[in-house]
């Protein structure tokens, strides 16, 4: 019950985000709409931490989130994304939710395949499920796209990473917390405590319980930034399990969280002051 408030409250609030747009005027309108949805902020940050190997030292990873393609966001646009991220290199590239607007109302989902399976890097594509990618029966279609498209789904698992040393980091996948079943238990099982371990979760207010395990990093999506924020009071409005984690990075006792805005927009086709963003990690052993 207190979930389905939240979700009323969200689309309550995000009516006052739209009268909030109209209010800036023509000018204002024009650039929410127009202009900066697709003004894309690389974002690099440098991780530090003494569990990363030294033969990781340099390794890139690369996040982008939150597309919702169908609703403005559209191929000529993921085409674009994927061509300025190949252009950083990375090691691994990450994708954390919400591929489609709809799933199971995207027209043409199998046109999606060749451009995601076109991203090439050496220690292969990871994703995970968003509210968005399970809204609608959306699940398989989502799954089905992503594997044709070789991203290995981190459904509640998790992946090690390996150099030719032996010396190795994990990557951990738990589900969505909207419509999904995320478990921490499962995705993190058999990872030993003394190795550096990134999770995924699409929600970013779960990094309150991810700390309660070994992770060091977690890397999120799911809040858009807010898509709307007003000068010196921030985002209009959050979805739920992104209310507390809006975007950015936190340190959160021994752990980093950062929240990725995203590329897309949903439910109102604007961005005000929370450009869409692509996130370029860089680890180093401190």
């Amino acid at each position: 019950m207190k979930k389905n408030m939240s979700r009323r409250s969200f689309l309550k609030k995000s009516a006052g985000a739209l009268l909030s747009i109209t209010g800036l005027g023509m000018g204002g309108h024009y650039y929410a709409h127009d202009i900066e949805p697709s003004w894309i902020d690389i974002k690099r940050i440098t991780v530090k931490h003494k569990l990363i190997p030294e033969g990781f030292n340099g390794f890139k990873i690369v996040q982008f989130s939150d597309t919702h393609l169908g609703f403005q966001f559209q191929i000529k646009d993921l085409i674009s994304v994927i061509t300025k991220m190949e252009k950083l290199h990375p090691d691994v590239m990450i994708f954390s939710g919400d591929l489609m607007d709809q799933p199971n109302e995207y027209p043409m989902p199998e046109e999606i395949i060749p451009y995601l399976k076109k991203i090439k890097t050496p220690f292969g594509k990871y994703c995970i499920s968003g509210n968005h990618d399970h809204g609608g029966n959306g699940s398989e279609i989502y799954r089905n796209i992503m594997e044709k498209s070789n991203f290995k789904v981190l459904q509640n698992a998790h992946s090690k990473l390996s150099l030719m040393s032996g010396e190795a980091i994990y990557l951990a996948g738990i589900d969505d917390a909207m419509l999904g079943s995320p478990d921490f238990k499962s995705a993190l099982s058999g990872i030993p405590d003394n190795v550096y371990t990134i999770l995924l979760s699409h929600a970013p207010d779960l990094a309150d319980k991810a700390v309660d395990y070994n992770v060091q990093l977690q890397l999120s999506g799911h809040s858009h930034g807010g898509q709307i924020q007003i000068p010196l009071a921030g985002a209009l409005v959050t979805p739920p399990y992104a209310e507390k984690y809006t975007e950015g990075t936190y340190d959160i006792q021994n752990m980093v969280l950062h929240v990725n805005r995203g590329l897309g927009t949903t439910r109102l086709p604007y961005r005000f002051l929370s450009r869409p963003e692509i996130t370029l990690y860089e680890l180093q052993k401190e």
